[in-house]
């Protein structure tokens, strides 16, 4: 009987194998997305510079050095602190009252039908009525004050928030409306325990468009009437730099107006999507 000769071959070894991709510290960096989002902001400052010096005409189109250079003037005679305060103030009412109502109609809307009705109706009508259209009704109805300026916000920011709060509690699942029913919860405890936190990715969505939507309309009132208990905000900072052709300031203004923006959206929505979806694992 011929002898066995058993020969090893390597490519069968079974001790297991690092199947683990090593990354360089570059890749590590770069999968960062604060990274990333920080190098197209870089990319984009050098081609606003590069571009201004080849037109060269300041009125027109200022560097971001002279712009940078006037808002640090601003920031230090405490001009732009104080329009940036005025406006973020009147923000805050006209979302806060904004996103109140929201809630209220939307509470309203899933516990009854004529609620729903009500709800559709009203979104239908007067979501695609822009706020900056009621700027005329606003100036008769309230004045020239911060009333006028609340009444646009909230008309921008209602039925945002409403229509995404609405779609997301309608978007929840039936077994986990059976497990609240199951429980015996009813009201604000069954919305407040079961809808929103299933429901809570579409309301953070519709949080941010309202966002988006008050600041933007914020500064376009200012522009036209921003002139609020005499003393206006971002928008009126920038009409009375343009009237006297103060240009880098005019950017100083937008730029600031730009940096809040990134600030709220990078830092105050993700913090609440960290500490929330992210959290419960609704999304990754």
């Amino acid at each position: 009987m011929p002898a066995t000769i058993l020969m090893r071959d390597d490519r069968f070894d079974d001790r297991p194998e690092d199947l683990s991709i090593r990354l360089s510290a570059v890749q590590k960096v770069w999968n960062n997305g604060a990274v990333r989002k920080g190098a197209i902001l870089v990319v984009l400052l050098v081609v606003w510079e590069v571009y201004a010096r080849h037109l060269n005409n300041p009125l027109l189109f200022p560097t971001l050095v002279d712009t940078l250079t006037s808002l640090w003037s601003a920031l230090m005679d405490g001009t732009l602190f104080a329009r940036t305060a005025a406006s973020l103030k009147v923000l805050l009412i006209g979302y806060g009252l904004g996103v109140s109502l929201a809630a209220v109609l939307t509470i309203v809307a899933i516990n009854t039908r004529l609620g729903t009705d009500l709800l559709e109706t009203l979104t239908a009508t007067f979501n695609p009525l822009p706020a900056i259209a009621l700027l005329p009704l606003a100036l008769i109805w309230f004045g020239l004050g911060i009333g006028s300026l609340v009444f646009v916000l909230v008309h921008s920011v209602l039925w945002a928030v409403a229509l995404n709060t609405h779609s997301g509690f309608r978007s929840v699942s039936q077994t986990l409306r059976m497990v609240g029913q199951n429980y015996g919860l009813t009201g604000l405890r069954y919305v407040s325990r079961i809808l929103v936190p299933a429901a809570f990715p579409t309301i953070l969505t519709g949080l941010k468009i309202g966002w988006a939507f008050a600041w933007r309309t914020l500064i376009a009132a200012e522009l036209v009437f921003g002139v609020s208990s005499g003393q206006g905000g971002l928008g009126w900072y920038i009409f009375e730099n343009r009237n006297v052709l103060d240009i880098p300031a005019v950017f100083a203004g937008l730029l600031t107006v730009i940096l809040i923006g990134l600030l709220v959206e990078n830092v105050i929505f993700k913090t609440i999507e960290r500490h929330t979806i992210q959290k419960w694992g609704v999304q990754n």
